[in-house]
């Protein structure tokens, strides 16, 4: 059985309001010990390793990453620990801010659309077009209609996405507001932190409410069998480490990449 099943959300008709995340236990730890899961993080990121290099030599599907979360729930952490045995050759990580001048003279998809990986290739998003929709609402910036179109919008698109070979996995890395509040209070007493803060970190964290009203809206309207949420508990790093590891093993071991046959007739060639 799937240990994960549970933290997949099943896509059905729901609405705006079905998942809550107060139901999710965000200190979950998989009931091992961290050293056993640590033991078991590096023979998944070995496979792991070995599936991405046949995806990069079969060159006809690509695999995307969407990590998203509250500031602090451990997205960069997520990268170092989980992505570090991804041959870089074929791997690309992109991180998304408030939209530049350049990204805002488009729709809203462009700039996430270019980055989308190539055949052969992995790409993980750090934050996503899922910031369209979650900034938008929790600030107010653009009408319910919009907001509405949107979520129809992001559904449209990621079934495109796959139906062109691309497989998304999605992310989201939940955590309690008192831990976040640790970890933001870490950042501010911690020199080699202090470049990870700043003043909208601050403003956000009173805005919790918003956030996973906005959330709850987003995990219920844009789950879809073509691209489905997984809410990972992720007070616990080592766990989410472990979880995340295992979810992109199984969707990678679903891909089954292999390595192309030889196109040519090896015995009608001698190398000199």
């Amino acid at each position: 059985m799937d240990p994960l099943r549970k933290f997949l959300l099943k896509p059905t008709k729901l609405s705006a309001n079905q998942i809550k995340l107060k139901n999710w236990d965000p200190s979950y730890n998989g009931n091992k010990s961290k050293i056993d899961m640590v033991t078991e993080m590096e023979q998944f990121s070995k496979k792991i390793s070995e599936l991405q290099y046949k995806l990069f030599a079969a060159n006809n599907k690509s695999l995307l990453i969407i990590l998203q979360g509250v500031d602090a729930s451990g997205k960069d952490g997520t990268i170092r620990n989980v992505m570090k045995g991804l041959n870089p050759q074929s791997c690309d990580i992109k991180s998304f801010k408030v939209p530049n001048e350049n990204e805002s003279a488009h729709d809203y998809l462009w700039r996430i659309h270019i980055e989308i990986p190539k055949k052969g290739q992995i790409s993980i998003f750090n934050r996503s077009h899922y910031e369209d929709i979650i900034e938008p609402n929790v600030n107010n910036l653009i009408s319910n209609d919009v907001l509405i179109r949107r979520y129809r919008q992001i559904n449209d698109f990621e079934r495109y996405l796959t139906e062109n070979d691309i497989t998304i996995i999605k992310f989201f890395l939940h955590i309690s507001k008192d831990e976040q509040k640790k970890r933001l209070q870490e950042r501010i007493q911690d020199p080699t932190k202090h470049w990870k803060i700043n003043e909208s970190d601050i403003i956000n964290h009173r805005n919790w409410d918003k956030y996973m009203d906005a959330y709850e809206k987003v995990l219920s309207l844009c789950s879809n069998k073509w691209a489905p949420w997984y809410i990972i508990p992720a007070n616990v790093k080592y766990f989410r480490n472990w979880a995340i590891s295992y979810v992109i093993l199984k969707k990678l071991e679903i891909m089954k990449p292999e390595f192309p046959e030889l196109k040519i007739d090896p015995s009608e060639f001698k190398i000199d």
